[in-house]
């Protein structure tokens, strides 16, 4: 009977060994599955927001509890963490106390530190350059064994990957400041030296019309550029203005019917001293019908095409503004026999202040980005292209409708 005893006894711990054996190999498969979905979840995760959220979702189906995590803010030199990460739901006190943790690298556990208020745990993410936020657990407990192992290499892979993406959003906040830097350099010496050329001509002149005698002839001619030059630097201001306008977003639209014959022989009149030394052609069909615009933005568009065709178009030559009206578009093309675009130009036409470099003419380059600025405002567009023959066109479409005469009615008059 001990015998017999000693066997069973004997025979429940092994099984029982067995069983623990083959729950520990279940608990490591489900921990190796946790780990691995984790993993291709970050790896396929695009932004910090994502990041966070995959991480939030699988400590959540892996540890049956809804964690806070929050992300360094990048727009702080000094370490510190955003207010505004998405899911952060605590109050200002507990912040506090996270983001206290977060600086000093401490973990705080329900019995590590005296800061964390009760039932919540604070653990620092360590990265190998940032330190890229903390996770925040509301829980009682605190893990051990296979779960503390299971939970330290969530914590790494989590780290692993939100620094990640804060050393890619660091790497293009750096790469904007440069540029906006290398901007800024760039138009403060080409204001400066658009500025100052009319700025020395109006002075010239004044300093001869004041400083000593002129006959009438000269005082005509002085006077005459005083004037250009003072069109000149009027232009200039008023494309920054527009441009500065673009830029806010607040442009609003002042939409109403107009005749096309209007607004090109407006623009003709004002750029008449400009169009002298070129053969201009104007090509509108009769039958051609009102269209509803915002004239004063037309203008510029228009201003602007002619004004860049006349720049670059040599002399005697012929610049050619057609206009239409094709499928519920307004339709506006500006022409010239110039050099035309050249392929690497093509790429860059429309943005701010691109001049190219062969050609020295006056501006600030800002032209045709006004013009695709105001066209895209009206829900329209803009297409550069090079003339078969040669030159430039640049074509403007712009949605509108027909006006409808059907439902105008005759009052009928009392007297």
């Amino acid at each position: 009977f001990s015998m017999f005893g000693l066997v069973v006894i004997m025979n429940g711990v092994f099984t029982t060994r067995v069983r623990r054996q083959e729950e520990l190999a279940r608990e490591k498969e489900v921990n190796t599955g946790a780990l691995f979905q984790l993993t291709r979840e970050l790896s396929k995760a695009g932004g910090i927001d994502e990041v966070v959220k995959v991480s939030a979702d699988d400590i959540e189906g892996h540890f049956s509890i809804r964690p806070v995590i929050l992300v360094r803010d990048i727009n702080i030199d000094q370490p510190s963490l955003a207010r505004e990460t998405p899911g952060n739901d605590l109050p200002d006190e507990e912040f506090n106390i996270a983001e206290w943790i977060y600086i000093h690298g401490r973990d705080a556990g329900n019995s590590q530190n005296m800061l964390q208020p009760a039932g919540m745990s604070f653990y620092p993410l360590q990265g190998a350059l940032v330190n890229p936020g903390i996770v925040i657990l509301r829980h009682g407990r605190t893990f051990s064994g296979e779960k503390e192992a299971l939970w330290n290499t969530f914590l790494a892979l989590i780290s692993n990957a939100m620094e990640r993406e804060l050393l890619g959003d660091l790497a293009r906040k750096a790469k904007f400041l440069d540029e906006s830097d290398r901007f800024y350099k760039t138009l403060f010496n080409s204001v400066s030296h658009e500025l100052r050329i009319p700025v020395a001509t109006i002075l010239a002149a004044s300093d001869t019309l004041v400083g000593s005698q002129v006959t009438n002839t000269m005082e005509a001619e002085l006077s005459k550029e005083i004037y250009s030059a003072t069109l000149r630097l009027n232009r200039l201001i008023e494309n920054l203005l527009n441009m500065s306008r673009l830029e806010s977003g607040r442009i609003a639209l002042r939409l109403d019917w107009h005749d096309l014959n209007d607004l090109v022989y407006k623009v003709v009149n004002d750029l008449k001293e400009e169009l002298k030394t070129i053969s201009l052609r104007i090509d509108i069909p009769e039958n051609m019908p009102l269209v509803r615009i915002d004239f004063g933005l037309m203008e510029q568009v228009l201003f602007n095409l002619i004004y860049n065709a006349c720049q670059y178009a040599p002399a005697t030559s012929e610049v050619m503004v057609a206009a239409g009206y094709k499928d519920g578009n307004v339709i506006l093309r500006v022409s010239d026999k110039g050099p035309g675009f050249t392929p690497a130009e093509m790429e860059h036409v429309f943005n701010k202040f691109f001049r190219a470099n062969e050609r020295r003419t006056g501006g600030l380059g800002l032209g045709l980005s006004i013009v695709k600025g105001f066209a895209e405002a009206h829900k329209g567009s803009v297409f550069a292209a090079n003339r078969p023959g040669g030159g430039a066109e640049v074509t403007v479409t712009i949605p509108s409708d027909l006006p409808d005469i059907t439902d105008i009615s005759t009052e009928k008059s009392d007297v």
